[in-house]
């Protein structure tokens, strides 16, 4: 009985935790918003807020600077620079930092910024925590698996620094919250991924008075990072006033990455938002910084500086507030906001078949040829007993192969021709060119080797 009680007391406890953290979160949200107001109201009057309403405001303890001894023994090790010291730690007391994705780049930004004793710290992320998120998204442990990213990284953030504010958004950034969420910082880090966000993003530090933006980019082996926004410097349209080509965006989901890049890139990131809080050092403003993991190298190249032309920082720019809220970022990159992987629907219904039809028909022995046009280093992780491997970038010059295993399966027109890939896009394009080049028997398997996973081998691999 007694061991039945204390059961009881431990779940009451536990549960008055969840709800004072909960409330915790409303007040710090309600007290972001009110200060981003009063910034606004403040910037446009020019007047200076009072230190009690600053974020991480500091008082004075009789050292003749605003830091506690607390304060002096946590950051030592940074106070000790010369080029650093007591005034940027005390900017960075008082600055508030946005990081927009809790992901590869957001992780490590996030970490080092809690670290370091940025004031208040905005995390904005409406995604959960997966088990493919592990190897790269180091502020994530498996104990978080199936919870939301943003009270993850919070969790984190404030278990190694207890003593700055954590203010949570848990939602995704759009044109409908974006002004409101962006004006109660003083400076923004872009960590997302796809081109839409980050013309976003950019649009809105600019519409709310050029808000410094830390940008970066990982895909592969390869990073970049840069600022804009600062001191004169460029915005995101400025050297890139029409979008790139969809099939120049690619995301960590379809093309990979080795996990330690965007830890190199997240890590510059904030190192990048530290400099301009603390207000030390030469900012990453009017260059880049490009990193080739492979043959470790790092190079700074110039950018161009602010376009006069550019639609929304230019000269005669007339980017209103409104227009940035009326303004579709899908419909002006051609690619989603979201993650979701992308969905194709190039063949009429009779060119393809679902993954349980054709489960069937092999079950049954039907003479057919399996061909998986995923490129050769996706065959070696996974594949389908007896599947042929053409990657989708050499189906035109191996079209004999093609016949000829259709001949030895039983004879060209008698055998069906199936393909397949990791979801079926490639597939579909693979079926429109086997079509053109008289295979017309050719189908797409739908939903490629995914749909197999989740339709008819649970324990089959995906990645």
């Amino acid at each position: 009985m007694a061991s039945t009680g204390g059961g009881g007391e431990v779940a009451r406890i536990l549960g008055e935790i969840e709800a004072l953290k909960a409330s915790r979160n409303r007040i710090d949200n309600q007290i972001s918003a009110l200060e981003g107001q009063l910034r606004e109201l403040t910037l446009q009057n020019g007047s200076v807020p009072p230190p009690s309403v600053i974020s991480g405001a500091v008082v004075d303890s009789g050292f003749g600077h605003g830091l506690s001894p607390e304060m002096i023994y946590r950051y030592s090790r940074q106070l000790l620079l010369p080029s650093f010291g007591v005034q940027a730690q005390e900017n960075l007391l008082k600055s508030s930092v946005l990081v927009v994705g809790a992901g590869g780049l957001g992780s490590p930004a996030l970490l080092y910024l809690a670290a370091c004793g940025v004031g208040r710290l905005g995390i904005v992320d409406h995604d959960v925590v997966e088990l493919n998120n592990m190897h790269r998204q180091v502020i994530h442990t498996e104990a978080f698996i199936g919870q939301p990213k943003v009270k993850s990284a919070a969790a984190a953030c404030r278990s190694i620094n207890s003593t700055i504010k954590v203010v949570e958004h848990q939602e995704a950034l759009r044109t409908s919250n974006a002004l409101e969420i962006l004006s109660q910082y003083d400076l923004v880090v872009d960590a997302t991924d796809n081109a839409p966000s980050r013309y976003m993003i950019s649009d809105c530090c600019v519409v709310l008075g050029k808000v410094p933006l830390v940008s970066g980019a990982a895909l592969g082996l390869e990073g970049q990072l840069t600022v804009y926004n600062y001191n004169g410097g460029p915005c995101y349209r400025c050297l890139f006033p029409t979008p790139p080509p969809t099939t120049a965006c690619q995301r960590c989901a379809d093309s990979g990455v080795l996990g330690v890049v965007p830890g190199v890139i997240g890590c510059l990131q904030a190192l990048e938002a530290i400099k301009i809080a603390g207000a030390v050092g030469e900012p990453l403003s009017r260059r880049m910084l490009l990193f080739d993991a492979l043959s470790a190298r790092i190079r700074i190249v110039n950018i161009r500086g602010r376009s006069l032309q550019c639609e929304v920082c230019g000269e005669n720019a007339a980017f209103t507030k409104q227009h940035f809220r009326d303004f579709d970022y899908e419909k002006f990159t051609q690619s989603p906001l979201s993650a979701a992987p992308l969905k194709l629907n190039l063949l009429p219904a009779d060119s393809r078949i679902n993954i349980k039809e054709f489960n069937e028909k092999a079950i049954k022995g039907e003479a057919h040829i399996l061909i998986d046009v995923r490129p050769a280093h996706h065959f070696k992780i996974v594949n389908l007993p007896n599947s042929l491997n053409i990657p989708l970038s050499t189906l035109e010059a191996r079209l004999p192969e093609i016949s000829s295993a259709l001949k030895e399966e039983g004879s060209e027109s008698a055998a069906s021709l199936y393909v397949i890939c990791r979801r079926g896009n490639d597939s579909q394009r693979a079926v429109q060119f086997l079509h053109k080049m008289g295979f017309t028997s050719a189908k797409d398997i739908i939903g490629g080797l995914e749909a197999w996973g989740r339709d008819i081998d649970p324990n089959f691999p995906t990645y």
